[in-house]
């Protein structure tokens, strides 16, 4: 297993019983092992399941409110590690803190037993980390050596900027652990911006649309699907073009499994 970035200060083996999760992914990663209870915050995209709704917010996840967070007198704030200014803070004020690189395949499975430690749920997070390496061999074998193009969002204008999987995300890794590569190669790390002209050059010949905010903006599936299916590429002539609404594939949480599983229902539906 791969290392990866953790910054643990002064977390308790013991007596963890208020915690505020600070990212969705997080608070899913605590309510899968089966210590919700303990959650006393969280953020306000935190809504799975349904009784992280319920929880006290404390803001968004890059807008976190300090004061909310001090009010709660947690034992443990768990956030990822896109606010260092917060993170200082909480320490001054001896708040005890734990700081979670979550990007890879890898990195979800560490985090899992990261979080596991101080709440004695490691034989939970086991066999999680173990359904999680199931789902990702179920992949091998049903297509291989095809250009995968995972878009970010619902762009209906290709005129304008497309946001794409990179490389060194747990998007790239499970298209690699199915026996096919990403269709864009290059050192551009997590979501980078392409335009019309690069996709055309990549030639992709599978096309997944990331699109769960589709009903809260108020576009069809016709809307997504248009712009792509006259475009001179391999996935439009083999209408290898696919849309995944399901919020969770955005979420690096247990629930990747479900995203994994989604992605091989759409390589099994190109052998059609």
């Amino acid at each position: 297993m791969k290392l990866f970035f953790l910054l643990l200060l002064w977390v308790p083996l013991f007596g963890v019983e208020r915690i505020i999760a600070l990212s969705p992914a997080i608070n899913e990663m605590i309510f899968t092992l089966d210590n919700g209870n303990k959650v006393v915050g969280n953020t306000e995209y935190c809504t799975t399941p349904k009784e992280a709704i319920r929880k006290p917010k404390v803001g968004g996840y890059f807008s976190p409110s300090l004061e909310k967070i001090v009010a709660l007198s947690p034992d443990l704030v768990i956030m990822q590690d896109n606010d260092l200014p917060l993170t200082q803070k909480l320490t001054q004020l001896g708040i005890k803190t734990m700081v979670l690189h979550i990007d890879t395949i890898d990195s979800i499975k560490n985090a899992f037993f990261t979080i596991a430690q101080p709440l004695h749920a490691q034989a939970k997070a086991a066999r999680i980390v173990q359904k999680i390496d199931k789902s990702l061999l179920g992949l091998k074998g049903v297509v291989n050596n095809k250009k995968i193009l995972i878009v970010i969002g619902s762009p209906t204008d290709l005129s304008k900027e497309i946001y794409v999987a990179g490389q060194n995300l747990y998007f790239d890794e499970i298209i690699e652990a199915s026996g096919n590569v990403n269709a864009l190669q290059s050192s551009r790390k997590g979501q980078p911006v392409l335009n019309l002209e690069k996709i055309l050059t990549m030639n992709p010949d599978i096309v997944i649309i990331l699109a769960p905010l589709m009903k809260e903006r108020h576009i069809t599936r016709e809307m997504v699907l248009a712009p792509w299916r006259n475009l001179p590429i391999n996935a439009s002539r083999t209408r290898s073009i696919f849309i995944e609404k399901g919020e969770y594939a955005g979420i690096p949480s247990d629930r990747v499994i479900r995203f994994i599983d989604d992605f091989g229902g759409i390589l099994r539906e190109t052998k059609h």
